[in-house]
């Protein structure tokens, strides 16, 4: 096989229609388009528009609110913790915080504060400060013999006005 010889299979390229050059062509006049009419211009239909009839998004009530304050936290299962510890990368006898998970690689960054989720069953016995943790979260780390300190979330400063 040569270079010239190469060659795409038969019916892979197709010519490009040529629409609106004469009425023999079979796309002449109207080249597809069918009658008169705003789907016959160029643009078509505007997007959402229904003909002056109220739209469905205007039809339909607004649901839901996004809290401007609302912190984000990391989250972590304890099946995570559980994990890092098994692989030594976690100290038990120092509290767990958020710099020791980001360090133990648990978790990417701190953001807002840690969320402690009760996911997994926890071994080891260890002592958490985090922004929050669920009750079963809380159980799970009691009945393995740790603790949990909550601590107080950064709160953002307000804006100067």
């Amino acid at each position: 096989m040569k270079l010239n010889e190469i060659a795409d299979n038969p019916g892979a390229r197709h010519a490009r229609k040529r629409v609106g050059r004469g009425i023999g062509s079979g796309l002449g006049k109207t080249a597809g388009r069918g009658g008169k009419g705003q789907t016959a211009r160029k643009g078509g239909a505007k997007a959402g528009f229904e003909g002056g009839q109220m739209p469905i998004y205007r039809r339909l009530p607004k649901r839901g609110f996004n809290k401007p304050n609302a912190v984000d936290y990391s989250e972590v299962n304890l099946s995570r913790v559980q994990a890092a510890v098994d692989a030594k990368k976690l100290d038990t006898s120092a509290p767990v915080t958020a710099a020791a998970l980001v360090a133990a690689g648990v978790i990417s960054s701190a953001r807002g504060g840690v969320r402690l989720l009760g996911k997994g069953e926890l071994k080891s016995k260890l002592n958490f400060e985090v922004y929050h943790a669920t009750a079963g979260a809380l159980a799970a780390v009691q009945k393995a013999g740790g603790s949990v300190k909550m601590l107080k979330p950064v709160e953002k400063a307000p804006e100067a006005k």
